[in-house]
């Protein structure tokens, strides 16, 4: 099956989690990473769980999945290894259109979750149609090695300039110019060693020096980071 890579929205959104376990703690730590509002159906929750309950962190349905329990979710994810509940909840999920995925039953979702590495608000998603989530795995393990905190502060930064580069006047081409030489091969390097002097000079040699000079301003509360 081949499937069409996309990123959701979960912020102010309702997604439900049925089951309690420890599959369901990881599930629901992403979606809170993500904002969403976390309602949790299962009889009883891990100890994690119960914290992020008690803390109001989400929302606890003290019992198993019944029909109805998936209105106005947004998203529904089914980390239960009770094949009856996963048929159940399919079967509400597909009545609804709503985004479901069960756990390590792909032939009962309609969208999977890949493996993730996240930087701040950089994302990168190994995915393999479901075919090897060992490799995934894998493969996420390594990059979690060789993407570092430095590529939290490189999207920062260029997250402050772009506003500022778009709003310049400039035409669309000359932005994407604009956008593609201010990442530099060494950009990344200078950001590990803190060599701030080198990304100023960079900066401002390819946006001059009033429109670099603002970028900068803009962009220096993120100049300094833990490793």
């Amino acid at each position: 099956m081949s499937y069409y890579p996309v990123c959701l929205d979960l912020d102010g959104r309702l997604c439900v989690v049925v089951g309690g376990g420890k599959v369901a703690e990881r599930k629901v730590r992403g979606l809170l990473a993500c904002r969403a509002q976390v309602k949790v159906i299962s009889p009883d929750l891990t100890d994690e769980l119960s914290s992020m309950h008690g803390a109001g962190m989400l929302k606890w349905v003290e019992r198993p999945y019944q029909k109805g329990d998936l209105a106005h979710a947004f998203l529904v994810i089914a980390a239960t290894d009770d094949e009856l509940a996963q048929q159940q909840v399919q079967e509400e999920a597909a009545e609804h259109n709503k985004l479901l995925n069960v756990v390590d039953v792909p032939s009962r979702c309609n969208f999977i979750l890949p493996a993730t590495v996240r930087r701040g608000d950089l994302t990168l998603a190994i995915a393999t149609g479901g075919k090897s989530p060992a490799l995934a795995k894998k493969l996420r393990k390594e990059l979690e090695k060789r993407i570092g905190p430095e590529y939290t502060v490189l999207v920062n930064i260029l997250g402050a300039f772009r506003p500022l580069i778009l709003a310049s006047g400039l035409s669309q081409p000359e932005n994407e110019l604009l956008f593609h030489q201010l990442l530099h091969d060494d950009m990344v390097d200078w950001i590990k060693e803190k060599d701030w002097s080198r990304v100023e000079n960079h900066t401002l040699s390819v946006l001059g020096e009033s429109l670099g000079t603002e970028c900068l301003q803009k962009a220096k509360p993120f100049f300094n980071y833990e490793e």
